[in-house]
């Protein structure tokens, strides 16, 4: 795994044409494009075909875009293209899988989002982890409870939420990311993660259940 170098400019983007990176911004994601593994496009982006690039750029960039949108980023479109940026200038440093790969992308992105914070005086203010029961929160319950949530729901999660709440949460669905990722991510242990899952899950299911959209397993 690489260094996610947090800071920096945008650096070194992509256009529609050529085979070498130019200076510019990357072309709009395609939402509505083909899902399709990972892995074999970044190992082909490794080897320099720009093409792999664009269609990792299309396949995921509406995600990072969603996670730096529900974060308030002053410019999540702009933000999007530095992260991508600053995985093409990394890529052939990065080892690892398709799981692998999107953890070091949200890493990025997170490292982002925090820095365009504290560009716009607004730190964001996480709970500590002290305190937190990390016997809470285990077993296929919450999982099924994420799946049914699913994106269609995040915008509650801004209001009823704590921040750190709102962190794990948005990690778990925009990003979809693991627990064990997510820990790792925001420098949290799995149990402080899950802990926080679930008191996030019961906060949204009597949010729900109050308003009547969701029923929780």
């Amino acid at each position: 795994m690489v260094n996610d170098d947090p800071g920096g400019g945008s650096g070194v983007q992509l256009t529609g044409d050529g085979d070498s990176p130019t200076s510019g911004r990357f072309p709009p994601a395609d939402e509505a494009s083909s899902q399709e593994p990972i892995a074999p496009l970044v190992i082909a982006a490794k080897a320099g075909c720009k093409a792999s690039f664009e269609r990792i750029y299309r396949q995921l960039a509406g995600s990072v875009a969603s996670y730096l949108r529900w974060h308030r980023a002053s410019d999540p479109d702009g933000l999007t293209n530095d992260v991508f940026a600053q995985v093409h200038r990394n890529l052939g440093a990065f080892e690892g899988d398709e799981k692998g790969f999107r953890s070091w992308l949200f890493t990025i992105a997170h490292h982002r989002m925090i820095d365009d914070r504290r560009r716009a005086s607004r730190q964001p203010q996480f709970q500590a982890a002290a305190g937190v029961d990390e016997s809470l929160g285990h077993g296929d319950v919450e999982e099924d409870a994420f799946a049914a949530m699913g994106r269609d729901h995040v915008a509650d999660i801004l209001t009823v939420l704590s921040p750190d709440q709102r962190e794990v949460v948005l990690l778990r669905i925009v990003a979809d990311l693991s627990v064990e990722e997510v820990g790792r991510m925001l420098g949290k242990s799995e149990g402080a993660i899950k802990a926080l899952q679930h008191r996030a899950l019961g906060a949204l299911r009597r949010h729900f259940d109050r308003a009547g959209e969701l029923s929780f397993p």
